[in-house]
């Protein structure tokens, strides 16, 4: 169920703010402009949160507080007070009313919206949470590292895609940024001074903001400790320098669940061709192997019988691509499709080499496999 939140507030502005601010969320943001409305709606829709001003015309802040912890069935709505004076005397006379916390006006909506999340959990809303979006779309990454080496070794090795990368050396920028800005992943170096890094992560993580974003950490190899560490705590992943650009890309495709099928899978006449790129690793075998089973039911569903292993553009077949072919083949027979491959004269000689391989359909053209399968 949706988070209900109740905001009371006699200025339409400051309604208006809030309920901009939840917007984003699974939230269903109630109304009032005064404390006896925000009573009764409070008594119909007992709301997760308030939302209270201190001062409003009919019926105060104060005063309906003062009603809400009268009531058994209301007093435990947690209360949350907007005031306007931010002097000590007044916050802590806030303080004493016993509600969760309090903002001074005016504010920014990250705040209230930080404020109500530490109260109660606040999930993206299903549209923009489960959009399963493309490699190729605009992915913002932000990396905390205070060697500009680093920062630079990322953005040029990302440049073909068309990620935004923004680098900062100090946490207190990180930090400040993901405030103000939509950030998809966090990069951040396990190796900053005085533990900043782990001091980072914690308070990305109980920042509403950023508390679902995927953070990788970055570290040399042989930090054991570190990399143990950020495993306890909670990281998405560790990312090892040198960084590998390759692995780099792959493990924020996996952090961020993108679609890559598109770059290795085509239906092409009554064939699916599973295409190997030019630059072959195993975190690009990682990428075919989570789509496969995906992209051969599809291609079933789409009335293709074929799948042919384009290797044009490989030049050594190695262990590792010959289990992804056998892979690849037993899922094509379990789905009934017929299976070839497809590469020059040296690449099926090297295919040959591998006793797995010697029932392969081998093929130089396009056109030849498909002869071979009819």
């Amino acid at each position: 169920m949706a988070v209900k939140i109740l905001t009371v507030d006699d200025s339409k502005t400051i309604r208006m703010i809030v309920a901009k601010a939840f917007r984003p969320y699974e939230c269903e943001v109630l109304e009032a402009s005064n404390g006896v409305e925000g009573l009764a709606v409070a008594s119909k829709e007992k709301p997760n949160v308030i939302i209270l001003d201190v001062t409003m015309p009919v019926m105060d802040g104060p005063e309906m507080l003062a009603k809400l912890k009268s009531n058994p069935d209301l007093r435990s709505i947690p209360v949350v007070m907007l005031t306007a004076e931010a002097g000590k005397e007044n916050v802590l006379r806030i303080a004493k009313m016993g509600v969760r916390d309090y903002l001074v006006k005016p504010f920014k909506e990250e705040l209230i919206v930080e404020r109500v999340g530490r109260i109660v959990e606040l999930k993206p809303r299903g549209d923009s949470a489960q959009k399963h979006r493309r490699i190729d779309e605009e992915i913002k990454v932000l990396v905390v590292d205070d060697k500009p080496a680093i920062i630079d070794h990322i953005k040029k090795g990302l440049s073909d895609l068309p990620w935004h990368i923004e680098g900062v050396g100090q946490i207190n920028q990180a930090f400040d940024y993901a405030q103000q800005n939509v950030v998809d992943v966090i990069l951040i170096s396990l190796s900053l001074p005085s533990d900043a890094g782990f001091v980072l992560y914690q308070k990305f993580k109980g920042t509403v903001k950023t508390r679902n974003t995927p953070i990788l950490g970055m570290c040399v190899k042989i930090a054991n400790e570190e990399q143990t560490r950020a495993q306890q705590l909670g990281f998405t992943g560790i990312v090892t320098k040198p960084i590998d650009i390759v692995d780099l890309r792959s493990k924020i495709v996996r952090a961020l669940n993108l679609d890559t099928s598109f770059l290795y899978f085509e239906h092409r006449d009554t064939s699916l061709v599973v295409k190997i790129p030019v630059e072959m690793s195993q975190a690009v075998i990682r990428e075919i192997e989570s789509c496969l089973q995906q992209e051969t039911t599809k291609a079933v569903d789409a009335g293709l019988d074929k799948v042919i292993l384009d290797l044009t553009k490989v030049a050594i077949v190695d262990i590792s691509l010959v289990e992804l072919g056998l892979a690849i083949r037993q899922v094509s027979q379990d789905l009934s499709l017929k299976f070839a491959v497809l590469g020059s004269a040296e690449i099926q000689t090297q295919c040959r080499n591998f006793q797995e391989t010697k029932d392969w359909k081998l093929a130089e053209s396009f056109e030849k496999a498909m002869e071979i399968l009819k």
